[in-house]
C-alpha cells in the first residue's frame, strides 16, 4: 500500500473514532451551525499561520479555540440570538482570512485544498497532529461523558446539582474546535461539519442509548472513510467530497431501512 494511502487511511480512521461521540453531542445539542462557524474561522487560522510563520495546524487550533471562547462570552451577555452570532462570526472570520491572504502575494496558497480538503496529501507531520489531537479529545470525552450527558439532557438541573455548566459547555466547544482544526486537511472548510453531523444522525435511526449512538457513529464514520478513499482511489475523484458522499449514502440507506418506532 502506498504511503500516502496509508497516511490518509490512518488519519481518517483516527478522526472518525472521535467524531462519532463528539458529533453525537453536536447533534443532540443542535450545534451543527457552530461547527460550520469554526470551519469558516479555520481559514483565518491558516492566514495567521502564514503571517506569524508558525505551524498551520497549531495556528488553526488556536484560532478556532479563540473563536469558541469569544462565542461563549457573547452568548453569556446575550446581545443577540445564538444563530445570529454564529452567522456574524462565520462570515466575518472567513472574509478576514481571505483578505489577509490577499495581502500576502509572496505566499502561494491553494485555497481549493483548504476549502475542500485533500486527505491524500497528508504528511507524517500532519498525521502526528491528527492522531494526537483526536486521541486528546477522545480522552476528554471519556472523562467528561457523564457531565456532558447531564448538561445535554437538562442544563438547568445539572446546574442545580452543582455541575460547572459553563465550563463543561466551553470544554465541548473547545473539543469541537480541536477536531475541526485537525480535520480541515481531510475534508476542508466547506465540508468539515458533515463528518460531525451525518454519521451520528445516521446512527440515531438504529440505536437506543447515547453510548450505542456514539459507538455506532464512530463505526459509520470509519466505514465512510474506507468507502470514500476506495472510491477516490479507483475513480480519481477528490477524496474529501468522496468521503462526505459516502456518509450521505449511508444516511440515505439508514433512513430508508430505519427502525420503526
Amino acid at each position: 500500500m502506498p504511503d500516502f494511502i496509508l497516511y490518509a487511511l490512518v488519519a481518517g480512521l483516527a478522526l472518525a473514532v472521535v467524531a462519532g461521540p463528539l458529533g453525537s453531542f453536536v447533534v443532540w445539542r443542535k450545534m451543527a451551525y457552530f461547527g460550520d462557524t469554526l470551519s469558516h474561522a479555520s481559514l483565518l487560522g491558516v492566514a495567521l499561520g502564514f503571517v506569524l510563520k508558525i505551524n498551520l495546524t497549531f495556528a488553526i487550533i488556536i484560532c478556532c479555540i479563540l473563536v469558541a471562547i469569544l462565542l461563549v462570552s457573547l452568548q453569556r451577555k446575550q446581545p443577540l440570538a445564538s444563530d445570529t452570532l454564529l452567522g456574524i462570526l462565520a462570515h466575518s472570520t472567513l472574509s478576514l482570512g481571505l483578505v489577509v491572504l490577499s495581502f500576502m502575494p509572496d505566499v502561494k496558497v491553494n485555497l481549493m485544498d483548504y476549502l475542500f480538503g485533500d486527505i491524500l496529501t497528508i504528511t507524517a507531520s500532519d498525521l502526528y497532529w491528527i492522531v494526537g489531537g483526536s486521541s486528546f479529545v477522545l480522552l476528554l470525552i471519556i472523562l467528561l461523558w457523564q457531565q456532558l450527558l447531564s448538561i445535554t439532557v437538562h442544563e438547568e438541573l445539572a446546574a442545580v446539582e452543582g455541575l460547572p455548566v459553563t465550563a463543561i459547555r466551553l470544554a465541548l466547544m473547545l473539543m469541537v474546535a480541536i477536531v475541526i482544526a485537525v480535520t480541515m486537511k481531510i475534508v476542508g472548510v466547506l465540508l468539515i461539519a458533515s463528518l460531525l453531523v451525518i454519521p451520528p444522525a445516521t446512527a440515531r435511526f438504529h440505536t437506543a442509548s447515547p453510548e450505542q449512538m456514539a459507538i455506532s457513529a464512530s463505526i459509520l464514520g470509519m466505514l465512510s472513510i474506507c468507502l470514500g478513499l476506495a472510491f477516490s482511489y479507483y475513480s480519481n475523484a477528490p477524496a474529501g467530497p468522496a468521503i462526505v458522499l459516502s456518509t450521505a449514502m449511508l444516511f440515505i440507506v439508514s433512513f430508508i431501512f430505519r427502525r420503526k418506532s
